[in-house]
């Protein structure tokens, strides 16, 4: 199996969760099987353990990538990580785990990717923190792409980076109400693809917003949305 090719333009594409159409979600070999191919940025899901380490999954729980179903935040991270992964035939694999968020930045880095880091659930001020300082030990945060559905983590986090690049993760249409939300902190924005139309990421574009969509499989749907002028489209197969 392969990616399917698509004709682009300028839109950069962005691997969702690693190449998932391929490889397992969110693991390392999804993560490197990105790499090694023609993507901007390889995004991914972080969440804190009961603990208080940063591990990648993008559920709450483990249930629909491990045979054991775990509360992710309700659960040391020890435990999660002893957990093995299906691969895409659905055996157990010895080398598919749930990775750390030091993992995760070291493939991007290693590969030269963008990081597209989702931060999963309300955090606390210092979780932000903490998770800023680690993409820019490990990594840089002039490569990476902060995107959350919470308002807050965002808002929180432009408190602590003023130059982050932050895109805000939406699945409404949108409206002058959005637009202004976006523009008070300079976040672009990260919106199911459904919701555009050349019209909308024109206007978008004039406000000075840059645009993202998830989650797009289909090479027609795509070239669409890329002669639209999309900036990126976040996708589990296409290249």
């Amino acid at each position: 199996m392969d990616t399917v090719k698509i004709i682009k333009g300028k839109t950069k594409l962005i691997a969702h969760r690693g190449l998932s159409g391929i490889e397992t979600e969110n693991t390392a070999a999804a993560f490197v099987a990105a790499g090694n191919r023609d993507y901007y940025g390889i995004e991914t899901d972080v969440h804190k353990t009961a603990d208080g380490k940063y591990i990648i999954i993008h559920d709450d729980n483990t249930g629909r990538v491990a045979n054991e179903n775990l509360s992710v935040e309700k659960s040391d991270f020890s435990v999660l990580r002893s957990l093995r992964l299906a691969d895409k035939s659905g055996k157990a694999r010895q080398d598919l785990c749930l990775p750390t968020l030091e993992e995760y930045l070291r493939i991007c880095r290693t590969y030269g990717k963008e990081c597209v880091l989702e931060l999963k659930n309300p955090f606390e001020k210092d979780d932000i923190k903490a998770i800023l300082k680690t993409v820019k030990n490990e990594y840089a945060a002039e490569h990476t792409i902060f995107i959350s559905f919470d308002y807050g983590n965002l808002v929180t986090l432009r408190g602590l980076d003023k130059k982050a690049v932050i895109q805000y993760l939406y699945s409404d249409s949108v409206d002058d109400k959005l637009i202004e939300k976006l523009k008070k902190y300079n976040f672009g924005l990260d919106i199911h693809y459904g919701r555009l139309t050349e019209k909308n990421i024109a206007l978008l574009h004039e406000s000075g917003t840059a645009v993202n969509c998830w989650t797009v499989d289909d090479k027609k749907t795509a070239e669409k949305l890329a002669g639209w002028g999309v900036d990126y489209i976040t996708t589990n197969i296409l290249e």
